[in-house]
């Protein structure tokens, strides 16, 4: 399917391209920098970048000392920066440039803005470190008593003070504010207070000598500030050409989104590098909106800001999409980042179930297992939690209960799986209890007919539920839910007495795609290990054997054609929907930038990275149309249908950040609600691929 230049543009779908430029600059040259800024500015605007902001005092050089209070210096920076200014005409982005600039009877050290020929404004350094290797109160006056003032460079003039933030008329949600090396470092930075006062984009210039480990500490500063404010913030830091007379510079650059590392850059380079990202301003307002403990913040904090607009005249054509993007955004890249949130999660879950056994006075967990993942993830989570309550493995009454459709596959592995835990495992075949049932409705089932409805399918459901709680009522146990997040968010679960209730569900807060990963974590987690569960080889290979099974109900025979019933035939790929329930939980994404990032993600299986040990031969890729198709029966379920099982869902533990879906915890919707808006704002998007 071809797509409109328009909509494959990453302007249109909230984001904003940011740059964090190092450059190599000339000592006390501002003639030579200004050719220097300006050869990169150019390189922004081909990359269609919207901000660009460049090291401290890169017009002159951080390192000058005595030479910054040299009136030639000081002429040939207005000078350039009013070439700057001149040139910028024509140029798409903003330019944040570092420069020494006289104002009354001082000099400060300054982050000066301009766009499309105008001065913008000059942000002056706040904070002045004068101890260790700096100096800079021998030269420069700190900035944070100028609010509200104007100041003259050369034949311009621009608003002056710390107190300037810079908001895009024609690219909704693109605040700028700069800030200057140190003014990061206090406990309390200037970009914090304006952040609470609306800014999006934090920008930091930064000269910042190199020392062992100082890297690592602007690093995490950096991630916390954007994290702490709900922003972007982009750091560029001085580099080669800087005088080494007693330091050294490593012109480290990088941007982070709300704690996430977008890019950054290798150091101590020899030649101009930047760090690019897409900036999602739509991200950053949704958690701001979200997080009402923000705005709450600003309530008592005294700053005011002005406000200098500005218009970006962002292009309208493809540019590319430059942020990397997770195909299961449940599911981390990074093998440590997976490790540490299987542990995580793992633990979370046994934690939850241990505490809930412990409280209602130790009853013995009651589960159905069915060879399938959620079942047999449940069963791990259940088994550790006894080893953690120093009860035997053998008080878990776990019970295979075939139905009509159960292959001889999956049975074998229910009882394998539990039989290797050390569970007591015993079979209850439902199909003399169904049959009656179907026979009492005068279902047609029970004449011969090969009816497989939903009355079908769920009178097999409701009777493996009933005989779990009468089961646990028998034995004085606890019912174990198994179904997960994802099959929340769509409604596939028997309403009432059905897979939907339990006594406790350990699985209600992991989405299928993490499932299959909790799974992987166990197989490759070695007995004594913190949080581990001790497994057999013999466990492990039937563990495998179901991450390697088709997911299926198992609630209509195998057809003539001998195929299966597969859930990802009917309801579409678990793939695509976690990826959707994510930015619809996390992030109130409209369903047009949803598809537009699930069609990056996924249109080439052999780009981008995939999570550790997902097997190489079983990568696949979606068309954007395939894309969409499923995104609609998402909406559909998720918005129209399914809230009324969600409504009535039993306790269970939340355990990913993006959230969980029940009513006590992070999701509240009405059940008699529609999925009218986000059906018409994809349609509009793809009028010819939504129906009607």
């Amino acid at each position: 399917m071809r797509t409109t230049p328009e909509f494959d543009n990453v302007y249109r779908h909230g984001f904003a391209r940011i740059a964090a430029c190092t450059l190599p600059v000339t000592i006390a040259d501002p003639a030579a920098n200004a050719d220097a800024v300006l050869a990169a500015a150019r390189v922004c605007h081909d990359d269609a970048v919207a901000v660009a902001v460049f090291p401290e005092l890169c017009l002159t050089g951080y390192a000058i000392e005595d030479l910054v209070l040299q009136d030639p210096v000081l002429d040939a920076v207005e000078s350039a920066i009013e070439r700057l200014v001149a040139a910028s005409e024509d140029l798409l982005p903003m330019l944040v440039v570092g420069a020494p600039l006289r104002h009354r009877n001082r000099l400060y050290n300054c982050a000066v803005v301009i766009h499309r020929g105008e001065l913008l404004g000059v942000a002056p350094k706040s904070y002045l470190p004068t101890y260790r290797e700096f100096y800079e109160r021998r030269w420069y006056a700190p900035g944070d008593d100028r609010s509200g003032e104007d100041i003259r460079v050369g034949d311009l003039e621009a608003p002056f003070g710390p107190d300037l933030l810079f908001e895009a008329l024609d690219v909704p949600g693109l605040v700028v504010h700069a800030e200057v090396c140190e003014d990061m470092w206090v406990p309390i930075p200037p970009s914090s207070r304006a952040a609470l006062a609306g800014a999006t984009v934090l920008l930091n210039l930064s000269g910042s000598p190199i020392t062992i480990a100082r890297a690592d500490d602007r690093t995490h500063l950096c991630h916390a500030q954007s994290l702490r404010c709900l922003a972007a913030y982009a750091y560029a830091a001085a580099g080669a050409g800087e005088s080494t007379n007693d330091v050294s510079w490593d012109g480290q650059t990088m941007i982070y989104e709300a704690g996430n590392l977008l890019a950054s850059t290798e150091r101590f380079p020899e030649h101009p590098l930047m760090s690019v990202a897409d900036v999602d301003l739509d991200r950053l307002r949704q958690d701001r909106l979200r997080q009402g403990t923000f705005d709450d913040n600003r309530r008592t904090d005294p700053s005011a800001f002005r406000t200098v607009h500005f218009a970006v005249e962002p292009p309208t054509s493809d540019v590319g999409l430059r942020r990397s993007l997770d195909r299961f955004p449940f599911v981390p890249d990074d093998p440590a980042r997976l490790a540490q949130d299987c542990y995580e999660a793992f633990n979370i879950q046994v934690s939850g179930l241990v505490q809930r056994l412990r409280a209602i006075g130790g009853p013995k967990p009651v589960i159905g297992v069915s060879g399938g993942l959620d079942s047999t993830h449940a069963l791990l989570v259940i088994a550790r939690a006894m080893d953690r309550l120093g009860r035997p493995r053998s008080d878990i009454l776990a019970y295979t209960m075939p139905g009509f459709a159960t292959s001889d596959h999956t049975k074998s592995n229910a009882i394998a799986i539990a039989e290797a835990v050390g569970a007591t495992i015993e079979t209850i075949d439902i199909r003399p209890a169904a049959t009656e049932i179907l026979r009492g409705i005068d279902h047609p089932f029970s004449d011969g007919e090969p009816v497989h409805d939903i009355t079908f399918e769920n009178v097999q459901a409701g009777i493996r539920t009933d005989f779990l709680f009468r089961l646990a009522n028998h034995n004085g146990g606890l019912v174990i839910g198994t179904s997960d997040m994802s099959e929340l968010a769509l409604g596939w679960a028997t309403y009432g007495v059905g897979d939907h209730m339990s006594h406790y569900a350990v699985n209600t807060g992991v989405p299928k795609t993490l499932i299959q990963h909790l799974i992987r974590w166990v197989i490759s987690h070695r007995e004594g290990g913190e949080g581990s569960t001790q497994l057999s080889e013999r466990a492990r290979e039937v563990l495998q054997s179901v991450l390697d099974t088709e997911i299926s109900p198992e609630l209509v025979p195998v057809g003539e054609d001998g195929e299966i019933q597969s859930t990802e035939d009917r309801l579409g790929p678990y793939a695509l929907h976690d990826f959707t329930l994510f930015h619809v939980l996390r992030y109130g994404m409209r369903p047009s930038k949803i598809a537009f990032l699930a069609a990056h993600a996924w249109r080439d299986q052999d780009a981008g990275a995939w999570p550790p040990g997902f097997p190489a031969d079983d990568r696949y890729a979606y068309d954007l149309p395939t894309v969409v198709r499923w995104l609609q029966v998402f909406l559909k379920r998720y918005f129209a249908f399914a809230q009324f099982k969600r409504s009535a869902i039993p306790n269970g533990p939340k355990v990913t950040a993006a959230g969980s879906l029940s009513p006590r915890g992070d999701w509240r919707a009405p059940s008699d609600g529609n999925a009218n808006a986000w059906l018409a704002e994809l349609k509009a998007a793809f009028p010819e691929l939504v129906e009607d």
